[in-house]
């Protein structure tokens, strides 16, 4: 919900927007003093306001922040409450992030998931000596350089991979939650050696059942182990590896084997729902990895 702060106020407002995969960037200004809250939490998005040009107001924990030029600030709207005034004079750079593509890009990037100590917390991030204003700018200028560009793009999504990881950074360091050291760490014995069965034999699937005899427990105990202290099911770590192996081997496997045989070689038979969830992981289809080894080249 948007209200002007000042009810006799004319609002000039505008609005420009661009796609990185599954980032939505908008820049836009209201012209008016505004407050907005009531965010919908269904929707399941997280919020990166980052402030280009007068100050905005947002609520915290047991009070309120400001933010400035070169100053962000991020919420995860299906976690917590929150709401925001901005000046007559503010303009900003907005991102909005499904927080399923945050929770995958943990788990990609760091091995688990992070509990709600981290997604319920509304911070500060940011500021004139940080990485996060300079990779705004390298965004925003990379995905106009040559007029629009297609938010599913090669370019758009590595912009999507390092805008999240560098986000989730920030965002953990302002929260006091260590992404490096802290879950994985206390992650118990039979959760890292299923890990590293799953990592060694991903291309043999092994089943979950068969997993957890061999760490010493039973299939709902390593569920269990996973969830809490990786955030996922251990069928979907395993997924996961495999997709990765697969990729591995379309980027490297002599020119003259087929998409077809490689994937028949990891005991993928439905090339459809691979192709898919290939394209949803990595932002291309395996017939475009595997077109770039007869040309020499890597995503950009």
């Amino acid at each position: 919900r948007v209200r002007p702060l000042d009810r006799l106020s004319r609002p000039d407002a505008t609005m420009i927007s661009a796609k990185a995969g599954c980032v939505t960037m908008t820049r836009f200004a209201y012209g008016t003093g505004i407050h907005l809250d009531r965010f919908d939490p269904d929707a399941g998005n997280i919020l990166v306001l980052n402030t280009l040009r007068g100050a905005l107001d947002h609520q915290t924990d047991g009070g309120s922040v400001d933010t400035g030029a070169g100053e962000s600030f991020v919420v995860d709207c299906s976690r917590a409450e929150y709401w925001l005034e901005g000046d007559p004079d503010h303009m900003q750079l907005n991102l909005t992030i499904p927080h399923q593509a945050m929770v995958e890009t943990a788990e990609r990037w760091f091995g688990f998931v992070p509990d709600d100590r981290l997604w319920t917390r509304r911070v500060k991030i940011g500021g004139p000596h940080s990485a996060w204003p300079a990779l705004l700018d390298y965004a925003t200028r990379a995905l106009t350089r040559e007029g629009e560009v297609a938010s599913d793009t090669v370019l758009a999504r590595h912009i999507e991979e390092m805008l999240c990881v560098e986000l989730l950074r920030q965002w953990a360091s302002a929260a006091g939650v260590s992404l490096e050291t802290g879950a994985r760490c206390a992650a118990p014995a039979y959760v890292r050696a299923a890990e590293e069965i799953m990592e060694a034999e991903a291309r043999e699937a092994p089943s979950i059942g068969d997993v957890a005899k061999r760490v010493g427990v039973s299939a709902r105990t390593l569920s269990g182990g996973f969830q809490k202290f990786r955030g996922i099911s251990p069928r979907a770590f395993l997924a996961a590896r495999r997709l990765e192996g697969f990729r591995r081997n379309l980027e490297k496997m002599p020119k003259d084997v087929t998409v077809t045989a490689i994937a028949s070689a990891w005991g993928f038979s439905n090339f459809g729902a691979l192709a898919g969830r290939y394209r949803d992981r990595f932002g291309e289809t395996p017939s475009q990895t595997r077109g770039r080894v007869g040309r020499g080249t890597r995503p950009n």
